[in-house]
C-alpha cells in the first residue's frame, strides 16, 4: 500500500509539475502579447502569419515571419526554432524571438514543428530541416538573402538548431539531414541558447549536481516523451547533436556559434561543453554564462540578465556579418 501510494504521489507530482510548466510559460507570452509594446507595428516590425512550408493542412508546418518594413535590400535570414521540451508551445508563444531580431534588421522564419509525445523524434528535426530548405528557396519574397542563413533557438529549439548544424557540417544517412548536405546549406552562424544537446540522458544532471525532484522530473519527462521507446542508439543519434560533435571533427567547417546560459539554468552543463567542443575543432565559438539567469531568462526582457544577453547576441552576429564584404545590408 505505501509503494503504491508513494508512486502515485511521484505521478500526481510530475503532472502538477508538467502542467504548470506549460501553464507559466504560454501564461507569460499571452500576458505578453496583450500589452501595447508588442505591437509590431511600434517597432517598425510587419508579420506575415501561418504559411506552410508543407503543403499538407498541418499547422505545426507553418511559420511566421517578421522582417522590418522599411527594409531595404536582401536582409539576413534567421530560422527559429521554439523551445517547449519538444512538447508545448509554438512560434505563436516566442512572437518576442521574432520581432526583437526583425527590429535589428533580420528577416526572420519564427516556425512550429510537430510536438511530442504525438510525433516522437525525429518528427521535429524532420520538420526544421524542411523549413530551413523551404526558406532558403522561398526567403528573396519576403525580403531575405538565402546566402546569409543563421540557424537560432533556445532550450529544445537549442537542440534543433545545434543539430542543423550538425546536418551542414557531416555528411548524416538520415534522409532529412542528408537533405541540407546535398543542397549545400552553409549557416553564417548558428545560435543555440540553453539546450539540452544530450537527450538521451537527462538524469546525467542530477548526477553532476542536487537538482530537486521538480527539475529531474522535466528534464526525464523531456526525453521520454521525445525520444521513441526502444529505438537502438544509432536511430537518435541526432536528439544528441553535442555527441555528434565531441565524437570527431566535421567534413565542413563550423560556422561561428554563439551560446549562452543563466548559471541558476539546470541545463548550464550542455552549453559549457558544446563551448569545449567546439572549441577541440578550432571552431569559433563565443560563450557566455549569465549569474544567476534561470532556464531561458533571455525570455524575460525586463530582467538586466536578459537585456544583456540581447546586446551580446545581437552584437557578436553583427559583428560576423560585417566581417565579410556584402554579409550585411
Amino acid at each position: 500500500m505505501i509503494t503504491r501510494l508513494r508512486a502515485a504521489g511521484t505521478q500526481l507530482r510530475k503532472t502538477v509539475g508538467g502542467k504548470f510548466v506549460i501553464g507559466s510559460f504560454s501564461g507569460l507570452s499571452k500576458l505578453g502579447g496583450l500589452t501595447p509594446l508588442a505591437n509590431p507595428r511600434l517597432h517598425g516590425v510587419e508579420v506575415a502569419r501561418d504559411i506552410p512550408y508543407v503543403e499538407d493542412g498541418n499547422p505545426h508546418h507553418t511559420l511566421d515571419v517578421y522582417r522590418p518594413r522599411d527594409l531595404r535590400g536582401p536582409a539576413p535570414v534567421i530560422v527559429y526554432c521554439h523551445g517547449g521540451a519538444f512538447q508545448f508551445l509554438s512560434k505563436d508563444t516566442h512572437w518576442l524571438m521574432g520581432l526583437l531580431f526583425a527590429r535589428r534588421g533580420y528577416v526572420v522564419f519564427n516556425l512550429n514543428y510537430r510536438l511530442a509525445p504525438k510525433d516522437k523524434f525525429p518528427a521535429a528535426l524532420e520538420d526544421a530541416c524542411r523549413a530551413t530548405l523551404w526558406v532558403r528557396e522561398h526567403c528573396r519574397a519576403y525580403g531575405g538573402d538565402p546566402e546569409r542563413l543563421i540557424a537560432a533557438g533556445e532550450s529544445a529549439g537549442g537542440n534543433l538548431a545545434a543539430a542543423l548544424m550538425v546536418a551542414t557540417c557531416y555528411p548524416r544517412p538520415e534522409p532529412y539531414a542528408r537533405a541540407l548536405w546535398d543542397a549545400d546549406v552553409r549557416f553564417r552562424a548558428v545560435l543555440p541558447a540553453c539546450g539540452m544537446l544530450q537527450v538521451t540522458d537527462p538524469e546525467r544532471f542530477g548526477r553532476r549536481r542536487k537538482l530537486s525532484p521538480f527539475l529531474l522530473d522535466r528534464l526525464v519527462e523531456c526525453s521520454h516523451g521525445y525520444l521513441p521507446e526502444g529505438a537502438p542508439p544509432q536511430a537518435v543519434e541526432l536528439a544528441d547533436p553535442l555527441l555528434v560533435i565531441e565524437r570527431g571533427p566535421p567534413e565542413r567547417p563550423f560556422p561561428p556559434v554563439f551560446t549562452f546560459a543563466g548559471t541558476a539554468d539546470p541545463l548550464l552543463d550542455d552549453t559549457r561543453r558544446l563551448k569545449r567542443a567546439l572549441d577541440a575543432h578550432g571552431a569559433r565559438c563565443e560563450a557566455r554564462y549569465y549569474r544567476g539567469g534561470v532556464h531561458a531568462f533571455h525570455a524575460l526582457v525586463w530582467d538586466p540578465n536578459a537585456r544583456q544577453a540581447w546586446r551580446d547576441k545581437l552584437g557578436l552576429l553583427e559583428h560576423w556579418l560585417a566581417e565579410h564584404p556584402g554579409l550585411i545590408a
